[in-house]
């Protein structure tokens, strides 16, 4: 367990590294296009990278998924969950490093690639958009991995599936809520960066882990799984 902790928590910290520091470091270059294909690259550079040690979950909404699936253990799970948390601060801080040796940038007006939603962010959308798009998406994507990673899978190809299929959740709602879909990329911007980003953290905490749980359960109930 030692090792796949140390898989996930470094895997998740090149999620948030490469797809949030696409927004900070490179956000005026690239776009909105580039940036959804930075956090699906950073999906399939670990997956392929580290998905051997630990499946790459890289995600709370995912291990919780995969619990209510049938396919991980409880406790197994709050050892993910943890390395992710970690790992997702320690992106953050690295990326916090490096931003701030520009010397116009400030960490109040150019952030670190949190989420949130209204007045001020990004399409300015409100609570319920953002509550809906971030339980429907994530439901998505995780149901996309359970059968991308399930019996009757092709084989070597879950890992550029999850990718693309975030990159597309990326295209569709940057503009909605920066897009979570995963609780621990959450929070490791919103600890550095505070105010509004921690107190709009709850919604990308629940609503992911709430769109992940059902997808679990309904891939349990055989709706979704191929056998």
């Amino acid at each position: 367990m030692g090792k796949k902790m140390i898989a996930e928590a470094l895997g998740t910290a090149i999620l948030v590294l490469f797809g949030c520091g696409s927004a900070v470091l490179m956000g005026a270059e690239i776009g909105m296009t580039g940036i959804s294909l930075a956090f699906g690259l950073a999906i399939v550079a670990a997956a392929y990278g580290l998905g051997a040690i630990s499946g790459a979950h890289l995600n709370p909404a995912v291990s919780l998924g995969l619990v209510m699936a049938g396919r991980m253990t409880l406790s197994d799970c709050a050892a993910y969950v943890v390395a992710q948390g970690i790992g997702a601060i320690l992106g953050a801080g690295v990326l916090y490093l490096i931003a701030s040796g520009q010397a116009d940038y400030s960490l109040a007006t150019n952030g670190l690639g949190q989420n949130g939603y209204g007045a001020g962010y990004l399409g300015e959308y409100s609570l319920t958009s953002a509550l809906v798009f971030e339980v429907v998406m994530t439901f998505l994507f995780v149901t996309v991995i359970l059968g991308a990673t399930g019996k009757g899978s092709a084989a070597g190809f879950a890992g550029l599936a999850i990718g693309l299929t975030l990159a597309a959740i990326h295209l569709v709602g940057i503009n909605v809520t920066g897009v979570s879909v995963n609780p621990a990329r959450s929070v490791g911007p919103a600890v550095f960066v505070g105010g509004t980003a921690l107190a709009q953290l709850w919604v990308f905490i629940v609503a992911p882990l709430a769109g992940g749980a059902l997808a679990g359960l309904v891939y349990r109930a055989g709706l979704t799984r191929a056998d």
